[in-house]
């Protein structure tokens, strides 16, 4: 099994702190963002990591570990960026977002998960709102789902108080599920050739979505998504004030 760690985008909600660096190497208690991820990668037992670069991607570099470049990184999102990895999505594979924290338990819980497809989300959600007014409840990907089966995930599509829990920017695709994840990105890659200027699901364009967008397309098609719950145990740094609380809990 491979992870991944999307480290591509500007993090421009948290300049100045971004000026200079990506924000995985943000620190966080005297230990990056990055680091610490990594960390828990090993304790999983997984040691087989890329990472995909784009802003100030000079910064990341680690040893023993292979790397990617998103070119296009302040055009397009998430999604896309995933794909600059495509060589190490040949097997099963962990995806992870670069501004989260979490810990071994978290993802060894996925990594259990015997679905080909599976995101986590955390189920006590609500809580993490608290005091954090720069990164409001609206901007939260919610997840609805039935029998630990995804029937709605994204921001804006579910209300919150329908929501089973919160996607955390982690999930899983076995070796069948990324045979489905690109056979399905490249049948959208080729229609939007054409469409460019279309939605696609919550996102703008095909070319700006997030993997929530990519989740529900899936789920639209037929494929079943599995939920991972958790509850609590995680952290985004998305805003100064993130960094800011999570420095205070660390």
């Amino acid at each position: 099994m491979k992870g991944i760690i999307i480290a591509a985008g500007l993090g421009s909600r948290l300049m100045p702190h971004t000026d200079t660096k990506p924000k995985c190497l943000l620190d966080v208690a005297g230990k990056t963002i990055l680091d610490r991820m990594l960390d828990v990668f090993q304790k999983a037992g997984i040691e087989n990591m890329a990472i995909v670069r784009g802003y100030k991607k000079e910064f990341i570099n680690i040893s023993d570990i292979s790397y990617y470049e998103n070119i296009d990184y302040r055009n397009n999102n998430i999604l896309h960026s995933l794909f600059y990895a495509e060589e190490a999505m040949e097997d099963e594979f962990i995806f992870s977002y670069s501004d989260i924290i979490y810990g071994a338990d978290v993802l060894k819980k996925l990594i259990d998960c015997p679905a080909d497809i599976a995101l986590v989300a955390d189920y006590s959600w609500q809580g993490g709102y608290i005091g954090r007014d720069q990164h409001p409840i609206t901007e939260a990907e919610l997840v609805k789902a039935e029998n630990y089966s995804v029937t709605r995930v994204g921001k804006d599509v579910v209300a919150p108080n329908e929501a089973s829990g919160e996607f955390i920017g982690l999930g899983k695709f076995s070796k069948k599920g990324s045979e489905i994840l690109k056979k399905e990105f490249y049948r959208l890659k080729d229609f939007y050739k054409t469409q460019a200027d279309q939605k696609f699901q919550n996102a703008k364009f095909f070319r700006k979505a997030y993997m929530t967008d990519m989740f529900q397309e899936l789920i639209d098609e037929g494929y079943d998504v599995n939920v991972v719950r958790i509850d609590g145990g995680w952290h985004e740094i998305d805003t100064p004030q993130d960094l800011e609380r999570a420095n205070k809990f660390f």
